[in-house]
């Protein structure tokens, strides 16, 4: 079924507006990696999905798979289930699981769709996943999945979605504990939120935006 939505929906993206892909030589021909989005609406999985090389892994929130139309579309893909807000061990094994047999794992740090395009702080999730699995992350920049993309497309707008693919990286977790391992989760998960906003226009990147200027005048 993966085959055939991701066909779908990338005939559909091309109907209904432009399309456009930078980076792709980022994407690593093989193993591992945690690809890590800003998240603005329900458009934003789709678009990674069908254009990405490698069908990936997804994270989605449970109350996706409640949903109707959203819940017909991820039980036919497939994917990760995460209860939002709290330790969900089932999650986190399935997500390591699926990184240690070698398939990229897609995540958005802020936890859930913002709404408007302007990041939100990130969780620290994504930072406990880099801190047990070792792999590479790659920050990824979408820009034109707003939540009036149907509305524009269906009045035949022809919206562009662009997706920004930066170069992999690593980090390297902390050995520390208590609440110095909760700053230092936080730390990591802000770093990669930066390198996702240096991906994006200014009016996405949010709380991050700060650090990006910050970077530029340096």
């Amino acid at each position: 079924m993966r085959s055939i939505l991701r066909t779908a929906f990338r005939t559909l993206f091309h109907l209904f507006g432009g399309v456009v892909i930078t980076g792709r030589e980022n994407v690593p021909k093989k193993g591992a990696y945690i690809i890590a989005i800003n998240h603005v609406s329900i458009y934003d999985p789709p678009f990674i999905v069908s254009f990405w090389p490698k069908p990936p892994e997804l994270l989605g929130a449970v109350d996706v798979w409640h949903k109707p139309g959203q819940s017909t579309l991820v039980r036919l893909y497939g994917g990760i289930q995460v209860h939002r807000g709290e330790y969900d061990r089932q999650a986190i094994v399935a997500a390591l699981s699926a990184l240690k047999a070698g398939y990229p794992l897609l995540i958005a740090p802020e936890g859930g769709r913002s709404h408007t395009p302007g990041l939100r702080s990130a969780k620290p999730g994504v930072a406990f996943l880099v801190e047990k699995a070792h792999v590479p992350i790659l920050p990824v920049g979408i820009v034109g999945t707003t939540e009036d993309y149907w509305h524009r497309a269906t009045r035949l707008e022809r919206p562009t979605l662009a997706m920004h693919i930066g170069g992999p990286f690593h980090l390297s977790p902390q050995k520390n504990e208590g609440e110095a391992h909760k700053i230092t989760r936080q730390k990591i998960a802000d770093q990669i939120m930066v390198h996702i906003a240096a991906l994006l226009p200014q009016e996405y990147r949010g709380v991050y935006s700060i650090f990006v200027e910050g970077a530029h005048h340096s």
